[in-house]
């Protein structure tokens, strides 16, 4: 077993007002925390990952491909299929803080590779 603290983990702000923080990574999952500051935006992408999350605080708006929107509250989860295109954003006035999973593991955001 591995324990990941807190204290080592980087925030990085891969976009304006988007931050994450690698988590722990095992073989075939990582975890990663999301925060998204009001007004900010991952832009629209796709992974091989698949991807599910849980919002404990703001709204997390997700643009799909076909430009439907859909809002994940806090206390709601959410699952996105491998290759699903998609964006999400911001579009509340607090913070959006989020735990996103991805198997297999993730370890950056394929945009900034």
């Amino acid at each position: 077993m591995e324990v990941v603290p807190e204290s080592p983990t980087e925030t990085v702000e891969v976009e304006p007002g988007v931050h994450l923080a690698q988590l722990a990574a095992g073989e075939e999952m990582s975890i990663q925390h999301l925060r998204i500051e009001p007004g900010g935006r991952v832009p629209e992408h796709s992974h091989h990952h698949e991807q599910v999350g849980f919002v404990y605080q703001g709204e997390q708006t997700f643009v799909l491909e076909d430009g439907e929107t859909v809002t994940v509250e806090p206390g709601e989860s959410y699952w996105l299929q491998s290759h699903e295109v998609h964006a999400a954003e911001n579009r509340g006035d607090v913070d959006l803080l989020a735990i996103d999973v991805f198997s297999p593991p993730r370890p950056n955001p394929d945009w900034l590779e």
